[in-house]
Protein backbone atom coordinates (compact mmCIF):
# COMPACT_ATOMS: atom_id res chain seq x y z
CA UNK A 1 0.00 0.00 0.00
CA UNK A 2 1.23 3.50 -0.86
CA UNK A 3 0.95 5.84 2.11
CA UNK A 4 0.35 9.55 1.57
CA UNK A 5 2.98 12.02 2.85
CA UNK A 6 1.90 14.78 5.21
CA UNK A 7 1.27 18.29 3.85
CA UNK A 8 2.16 19.57 7.35
CA UNK A 9 5.24 17.43 7.96
CA UNK A 10 6.91 19.80 10.43
CA UNK A 11 3.92 19.63 12.80
CA UNK A 12 3.47 15.86 12.86
CA UNK A 13 4.38 13.60 15.79
CA UNK A 14 7.10 11.03 15.12
CA UNK A 15 6.11 7.76 13.47
CA UNK A 16 6.81 5.95 16.75
CA UNK A 17 5.41 8.62 19.06
CA UNK A 18 5.95 7.37 22.65
CA UNK A 19 3.71 9.78 24.58
CA UNK A 20 0.64 7.62 25.34
CA UNK A 21 1.56 4.17 26.73
CA UNK A 22 -1.83 2.58 26.10
CA UNK A 23 -1.90 3.74 22.48
CA UNK A 24 1.70 2.65 21.94
CA UNK A 25 0.89 -0.85 23.25
CA UNK A 26 -2.16 -1.08 20.98
CA UNK A 27 -0.10 0.12 18.02
CA UNK A 28 2.54 -2.55 18.65
CA UNK A 29 -0.13 -5.27 18.82
CA UNK A 30 -1.51 -4.18 15.46
CA UNK A 31 1.93 -3.99 13.89
CA UNK A 32 2.38 -7.65 14.82
CA UNK A 33 -1.04 -8.63 13.51
CA UNK A 34 -1.18 -6.36 10.43
CA UNK A 35 2.40 -5.52 9.39
CA UNK A 36 1.38 -3.96 6.06
CA UNK A 37 -0.90 -1.37 7.68
CA UNK A 38 0.11 2.20 8.53
CA UNK A 39 -0.16 1.61 12.32
CA UNK A 40 1.22 5.02 13.38
CA UNK A 41 0.04 8.55 14.10
CA UNK A 42 -2.06 9.56 11.10
CA UNK A 43 -0.92 12.56 9.11
CA UNK A 44 -2.99 15.57 8.19
CA UNK A 45 -4.48 15.51 4.71
CA UNK A 46 -5.34 18.41 2.44
CA UNK A 47 -4.34 21.80 1.14
CA UNK A 48 -1.59 23.63 3.09
CA UNK A 49 -3.24 26.92 2.08
CA UNK A 50 -6.57 25.74 3.51
CA UNK A 51 -9.29 28.20 4.45
CA UNK A 52 -11.32 25.42 6.14
CA UNK A 53 -9.99 23.12 8.85
CA UNK A 54 -11.83 19.86 9.59
CA UNK A 55 -11.11 18.33 12.98
CA UNK A 56 -11.90 14.65 13.45
CA UNK A 57 -11.69 12.53 16.57
CA UNK A 58 -9.06 9.84 15.91
CA UNK A 59 -8.12 7.27 13.25
CA UNK A 60 -10.44 4.33 12.66
CA UNK A 61 -8.92 0.86 12.91
CA UNK A 62 -9.77 -0.26 9.37
CA UNK A 63 -9.75 3.27 7.98
CA UNK A 64 -6.95 5.74 8.61
CA UNK A 65 -4.94 3.43 10.87
CA UNK A 66 -4.82 0.95 8.00
CA UNK A 67 -4.41 3.32 5.04
CA UNK A 68 -2.53 6.23 6.62
CA UNK A 69 -4.97 8.87 5.32
CA UNK A 70 -7.83 10.38 7.34
CA UNK A 71 -11.29 8.92 6.67
CA UNK A 72 -9.93 6.57 4.02
CA UNK A 73 -11.00 2.95 4.04
CA UNK A 74 -13.96 3.16 6.40
CA UNK A 75 -17.67 4.01 6.15
CA UNK A 76 -17.38 7.58 7.44
CA UNK A 77 -15.13 8.69 4.60
CA UNK A 78 -17.71 8.15 1.87
CA UNK A 79 -20.12 10.75 3.26
CA UNK A 80 -17.33 13.14 4.23
CA UNK A 81 -15.58 13.19 0.87
CA UNK A 82 -18.80 13.16 -1.16
CA UNK A 83 -19.90 16.22 0.82
CA UNK A 84 -16.58 18.02 0.48
CA UNK A 85 -16.69 17.43 -3.27
CA UNK A 86 -20.27 18.70 -3.53
CA UNK A 87 -19.36 22.00 -1.86
CA UNK A 88 -16.12 22.61 -3.71
CA UNK A 89 -13.66 21.52 -1.04
CA UNK A 90 -12.41 18.45 -2.92
CA UNK A 91 -11.67 17.35 -6.47
CA UNK A 92 -10.89 14.00 -8.08
CA UNK A 93 -12.40 10.63 -7.26
CA UNK A 94 -12.48 9.06 -3.80
CA UNK A 95 -11.67 5.36 -4.07
CA UNK A 96 -10.94 4.71 -0.36
CA UNK A 97 -7.20 4.38 -0.90
CA UNK A 98 -4.43 6.92 -0.36
CA UNK A 99 -3.22 6.83 -3.97
CA UNK A 100 -6.58 7.67 -5.56
CA UNK A 101 -7.08 10.99 -7.34
CA UNK A 102 -8.89 12.71 -4.48
CA UNK A 103 -7.43 16.07 -3.49
CA UNK A 104 -8.72 18.58 -1.00
CA UNK A 105 -9.10 22.16 -2.19
CA UNK A 106 -8.93 24.96 0.38
CA UNK A 107 -9.48 22.41 3.18
CA UNK A 108 -7.35 20.37 5.58
CA UNK A 109 -8.30 17.42 7.80
CA UNK A 110 -6.56 17.08 11.16
CA UNK A 111 -7.44 14.94 14.19
CA UNK A 112 -7.86 15.70 17.87
CA UNK A 113 -6.04 12.42 18.62
CA UNK A 114 -3.41 11.23 16.17
CA UNK A 115 -3.27 7.52 17.07
CA UNK A 116 -5.89 4.80 17.06
CA UNK A 117 -7.43 4.29 20.52
CA UNK A 118 -8.94 0.95 21.59
CA UNK A 119 -12.71 0.88 20.97
CA UNK A 120 -12.31 4.32 19.33
CA UNK A 121 -12.34 5.88 22.81
CA UNK A 122 -9.32 7.95 23.81
CA UNK A 123 -8.96 8.76 27.49
CA UNK A 124 -9.07 12.37 28.70
CA UNK A 125 -5.34 12.17 29.38
CA UNK A 126 -4.63 10.96 25.83
CA UNK A 127 -6.72 13.78 24.42
CA UNK A 128 -4.79 16.32 26.50
CA UNK A 129 -1.44 14.77 25.60
CA UNK A 130 -2.18 14.99 21.88
CA UNK A 131 -3.57 18.54 21.94
CA UNK A 132 -0.19 20.23 21.30
CA UNK A 133 -0.09 18.47 17.92
CA UNK A 134 -3.56 19.78 17.12
CA UNK A 135 -2.50 23.26 18.20
CA UNK A 136 0.62 23.02 16.05
CA UNK A 137 -1.36 21.98 12.99
CA UNK A 138 -3.89 24.76 13.48
CA UNK A 139 -0.98 27.20 13.75
CA UNK A 140 0.39 25.78 10.48
CA UNK A 141 -2.84 26.86 8.74
CA UNK A 142 -2.68 30.66 8.94
CA UNK A 143 -5.34 31.12 6.24
CA UNK A 144 -7.92 28.93 8.00
CA UNK A 145 -10.83 31.06 9.17
CA UNK A 146 -13.47 28.38 9.72
CA UNK A 147 -13.15 24.99 11.41
CA UNK A 148 -15.62 22.11 11.50
CA UNK A 149 -15.50 19.81 14.54
CA UNK A 150 -16.77 16.28 13.92
CA UNK A 151 -18.23 15.16 17.24
CA UNK A 152 -18.10 16.37 20.81
CA UNK A 153 -14.53 15.33 21.64
CA UNK A 154 -13.24 17.08 18.53
CA UNK A 155 -15.35 20.10 19.52
CA UNK A 156 -13.84 20.25 23.01
CA UNK A 157 -10.27 19.94 21.73
CA UNK A 158 -10.91 22.47 18.96
CA UNK A 159 -12.35 25.07 21.34
CA UNK A 160 -9.33 24.76 23.63
CA UNK A 161 -6.82 24.76 20.75
CA UNK A 162 -8.47 27.84 19.20
CA UNK A 163 -8.39 29.78 22.46
CA UNK A 164 -12.09 29.60 23.28
CA UNK A 165 -13.82 28.68 26.54
CA UNK A 166 -15.97 25.56 26.78
CA UNK A 167 -18.64 27.03 29.09
CA UNK A 168 -19.42 29.57 26.37
CA UNK A 169 -19.21 27.03 23.52
CA UNK A 170 -21.82 24.31 23.95
CA UNK A 171 -21.64 21.47 21.44
CA UNK A 172 -24.61 21.09 19.12
CA UNK A 173 -25.06 20.08 15.52
CA UNK A 174 -24.77 23.19 13.32
CA UNK A 175 -23.87 25.34 16.34
CA UNK A 176 -21.44 28.14 15.50
CA UNK A 177 -18.88 29.56 17.90
CA UNK A 178 -16.78 32.67 17.32
CA UNK A 179 -13.30 32.36 18.79
CA UNK A 180 -11.47 35.31 20.43
CA UNK A 181 -9.50 36.02 17.24
CA UNK A 182 -12.59 35.93 15.01
CA UNK A 183 -12.23 32.42 13.64
CA UNK A 184 -15.45 30.38 13.56
CA UNK A 185 -16.01 26.82 14.75
CA UNK A 186 -19.01 24.91 13.38
CA UNK A 187 -20.10 21.71 15.13
CA UNK A 188 -21.32 18.53 13.46
CA UNK A 189 -22.27 15.13 14.69
CA UNK A 190 -19.54 12.73 13.63
CA UNK A 191 -20.12 11.01 10.27
CA UNK A 192 -19.59 7.56 11.82
CA UNK A 193 -21.39 4.47 10.61
CA UNK A 194 -23.26 4.33 13.92
CA UNK A 195 -24.55 7.90 13.66
CA UNK A 196 -25.61 7.39 10.06
CA UNK A 197 -27.26 4.01 10.64
CA UNK A 198 -29.23 5.23 13.67
CA UNK A 199 -30.39 8.39 11.92
CA UNK A 200 -28.68 10.65 14.43
CA UNK A 201 -26.93 12.17 11.40
CA UNK A 202 -28.60 12.28 7.99
CA UNK A 203 -26.99 13.25 4.70
CA UNK A 204 -29.02 16.46 4.73
CA UNK A 205 -27.85 17.36 8.25
CA UNK A 206 -24.21 16.76 7.34
CA UNK A 207 -24.46 18.68 4.08
CA UNK A 208 -25.93 21.63 5.96
CA UNK A 209 -22.69 21.99 7.92
CA UNK A 210 -20.55 22.28 4.81
CA UNK A 211 -23.12 24.38 2.98
CA UNK A 212 -22.71 26.87 5.83
CA UNK A 213 -18.91 26.65 5.60
CA UNK A 214 -19.13 27.28 1.85
CA UNK A 215 -21.42 30.25 2.48
CA UNK A 216 -18.88 31.75 4.86
CA UNK A 217 -16.09 31.08 2.35
CA UNK A 218 -17.97 32.74 -0.48
CA UNK A 219 -18.97 35.76 1.60
CA UNK A 220 -15.37 36.28 2.74
CA UNK A 221 -14.19 36.22 -0.87
CA UNK A 222 -16.82 38.70 -2.04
Amino acid sequence: MNFAPSPLADSEPPHDCPLCPRLVAFREELREEFPTWWNAPVNAFGDPAAWLGIIGLAPGKHGANRTGRPFTGDFAGVLLYDTLTKYGFATGTFEAKPDDTLQLQDAMIINAVKCLPPQNKPTPEEIRTCRPFLEGQIAALPRARVFVALGQIAHQSAVKALGGRLPKCKFGHLAEHRMPDGRILIDSYHCSRYNQNTGRLTIEMFEAVFARAAQLRDSSAA
